[in-house]
């Protein structure tokens, strides 16, 4: 199957480092080569050596003992440097390359359309960005092997050939069965290899939702519910390992079997022609047979890898469909629907409230393109946008989402989020304005500090001014913040409204924000009240809050 995104961008890696690839290919088929004819060559020195001494003193004498051994040693030093530069050379440019696609994986994760972006789960996500691209790794780093399996055969078939033309047909039959069979233990796999994906997905999905919801699970008496639905997933995942390994196990036979049978079959054939070359034709049917392993295996691999490559296709032409990066952007009036000739101008402190359900969310998600505008019913700075790219849209607001994350890492890290170039002193500032700065410094490395899986460390109102202190960071015209003191009490709420509004002072920035906090909305200039009709959504008031 034809992946166009994800082998354009292979193809570009595999251009970048074509020489370490063609290099690896080189040390791969020297490695075969040598493998097959030292142990044939060892075969024949042995039993020649072995029929020498049993001839007499006379004949022992006159065996040359010393360029066979030297040639032995040649070639176990040509298979190992072979096998180190093979790695050495291959898995350094797959890993290089991996790096690449990575990078450009995640770039497109991000630019995907919002509704596919944000219904990627936990485990799918895992799943996209770790065991799919490590398959694809590890199909780079096999690369190599139908260059050393093709050595070996050759040097099988070459060695049998000097015995007799009946070992050399025993051996390129042999080989041939071992494909033809080979192939279809892979198109089996192809479906066993979907399973696990699957399932592993759906576990860590699963794992992650009970681990979200473990303190309330416990307080209800759930922890055997929830262990039985994990090891429901955990059991569908292991009956799809249980395939793939019995899969793995045909291969791992059929090899061990046409081994012996070509080796046998050689032998039978050389008999006449004494004990060395009959250990010679025997020993090198073996290795040839031998020498196919690391190919069928890494044909395996690329039925693992198959799935994993049509996801990420699918996620790679998603980003790359998404359209432009977006556009510089000014500040500007921002009409809203349903106020078409009474615009926000910049700099306005504006509240949003209204029941659940309202509408509050799905204007929060239009305006920053998490959802298609409808032509007409907002403009920012006079443009329709319905008409700019999602990124740019994105650019006007300084988000504070209700559900903020936060990363796995350090204060520092989770506000260059939003400013990854920005001073010590900017990042200060703004966990002032946050009303966080007395804690953060009062954290061991203060803004290197660790703070745990989404913030685990700090508590939910410490969490709530973090993600508030990454707004500010945002150098846009406009703070969109959704529930920005949620989880405060009254004190903390108070001195947050008073620090954010002499921020916008400074800042000149304007104020767009959701609230049910008296406190918050008080401190706006304009309040916008939806009510839930049920023709539809409705703006029922535009009012000064002085009034």
């Amino acid at each position: 199957m034809k992946h166009p995104a994800l082998d354009s961008l292979l193809a570009v890696q595999r251009r970048l480092y074509r020489r370490d690839f063609r290099r690896a290919a080189l040390c791969a088929a020297l490695a075969g080569l040598a493998a097959v004819a030292l142990l044939g060559v060892s075969g024949w020195f042995l039993a020649a050596a072995a029929g020498a001494g049993l001839a007499g003193v006379a004949a022992a004498q006159a065996f040359n003992y010393l360029l066979p051994s030297a040639a032995v040693r040649l070639l176990a030093i040509v298979r190992t440097g072979g096998r180190y530069g093979e790695r050495l050379l291959g898995h350094g440019a797959a890993l290089r390359s991996m790096a690449a696609v990575r990078q450009a994986l995640f770039g497109a994760v991000t630019r995907a359309p919002a509704p596919r972006a944000l219904s990627l789960g936990s485990g799918e996500a895992t799943t996209v960005l770790m065991q799919d691209v490590a398959a694809i790794e590890d199909r780079l780093m096999r690369q190599p092997a139908p260059w050393a399996a093709g050595a070996a055969l050759a040097c099988g078939l070459a060695l049998a050939a000097i015995v007799g033309w009946g070992c050399a047909l025993a051996i390129a039959g042999c080989a041939l069965a071992v494909l033809l069979l080979a192939r279809r233990i892979c198109r089996r796999r192809e479906a066993t290899a979907r399973a696990i994906r699957a399932a592993t997905a759906g576990l860590k999905d699963e794992m992650a939702l009970l681990a979200a919801a473990g303190p309330e699970l416990r307080c209800y008496g759930l922890e055997a519910w929830a262990a039985h639905r994990a090891l429901r997933q955990g059991r569908r995942l292991r009956t799809a390992q249980r395939r793939q390994a019995i899969d793995g196990g045909r291969l791992d036979l059929l090899l061990a079997a046409a081994t012996g049978t070509c080796a046998v079959l050689s032998m039978a054939l050389a008999l006449g022609q004494g004990a060395p070359m009959t250990a010679l034709a025997g020993l090198s049917a073996a290795m040839a047979i031998e020498g196919l392993a690391p190919w069928l295996r890494a044909r395996l691999q690329a039925a693992d890898a198959a799935q994993g490559a049509e996801r990420l296709e699918d996620w790679l032409s998603a980003g790359s469909a998404a359209g432009p990066d977006g556009e510089a952007i000014q500040a500007g009036p921002l009409e809203l629907p349903l106020l078409p000739d009474t615009p926000l101008e910049a700099g306005a402190r504006v509240a949003i409230v209204g029941p659940s359900g309202c509408g509050k969310t799905t204007l929060v998600e239009t305006l920053l393109g998490l959802r298609p505008a409808t032509p007409g019913r907002i403009r920012i700075a006079g443009t329709d946008a319905a008409t700019l790219a999602p990124t740019t849209l994105r650019r006007h607001f300084a988000w504070l989402p209700q559900d903020a994350s936060l990363i796995a890492g350090t204060v520092r890290e989770n506000l260059a989020i939003a400013a990854d170039t920005v001073s010590d002193v900017a990042l200060w500032d703004a966990l002032h304005d946050a009303a966080l700065d007395e804690r953060v410094s009062a954290l061991p490395q203060g803004l290197d500090s660790w703070i745990g899986e989404d913030g685990a460390l700090l508590s939910g109102g410490e969490r709530r001014r973090l993600a508030l202190a990454r707004a500010y960071l945002c150098k846009a015209p406009w703070l969109l913040l959704d529930e920005p003191t949620e989880g405060l009490d009254v004190a903390t709420e108070s001195l947050v409204m008073e620090r954010l509004l002499a921020r916008l002072e400074r800042s000149g920035q304007g104020l767009l924000t959701v609230s049910h906090r008296p406190g918050v909305v008080m401190a706006c200039d304009v309040v916008l009240s939806f009510s839930d009709n049920i023709g539809g959504l409705s703006l029922s008031r535009l009012s000064p809050t002085a009034s």
